[in-house]
């Protein structure tokens, strides 16, 4: 396996987690990398578990000391990155990691780890119907859902900076799309 990544990128409402977390759930050698914020918890989210949740100046001093493989400032004030630490925790104990991260996270960690990763962009099948899942997940207010579809329409751009466009219309046949990505990537 030797230091293999796996990277699945989406908009906000893509079903980009769902898939992440089928994919481990068959893959007890993969582990999932816990990304890095500034943003604060929602619901039952637990620093360590979904997110390492740091201040915004926490996060700013965690840059000057050079401790990130990646970040992104995604809005102002609001960081999002991969910790050097977390992915060398995973890589000392074998395991492939699994990055489930924004779309600008994606393309740089690709850039970052090049061959040794796959990179899968998650999107939904329009913007309407991404739009719907945002409302219907029923975590984020009008204003921030009118932003993450903003945002969303953006990130679709970046679509062909990944490996595979997956398009999730029907979970199950993205489920099985996802699995034989990862499985061919795997036993290369």
């Amino acid at each position: 396996m030797n230091n293999k990544v796996i990277i699945f990128s989406a908009p906000s409402g893509s079903g980009k987690s769902t898939i992440v977390n089928h994919i481990l759930s068959l893959h007890p050698e993969m582990e999932f990398s816990v990304s890095a914020t500034s943003r604060q918890p929602r619901g039952t989210e637990q620093n360590g578990v979904e997110y390492w949740f740091f201040s915004a100046d926490e996060f700013r001093r965690r840059i000057a000391a050079d401790e990130f493989v990646e970040y992104e400032e995604v809005y102002e004030g609001s960081f999002y990155g991969t910790l050097k630490s977390e992915v060398q925790r995973i890589w000392d104990k074998g395991n492939v990691i699994i990055f489930d991260v924004d779309v600008k996270g994606g393309v740089n960690l690709k850039k970052y780890f090049g061959d040794k990763a796959l990179s899968v962009f998650i999107q939904a099948p329009s913007v309407e119907e991404l739009r719907r899942r945002l409302v219907a997940r029923g975590t984020d207010t009008p204003e921030a859902i009118a932003k993450r579809v903003a945002k969303a329409s953006e990130e679709m751009t970046y679509a062909d900076k990944f490996d595979h466009v997956l398009v999730n219309d029907d979970l199950q046949v993205a489920f099985r799309e996802a699995e034989a990505l990862v499985d061919g990537f795997l036993s290369d």
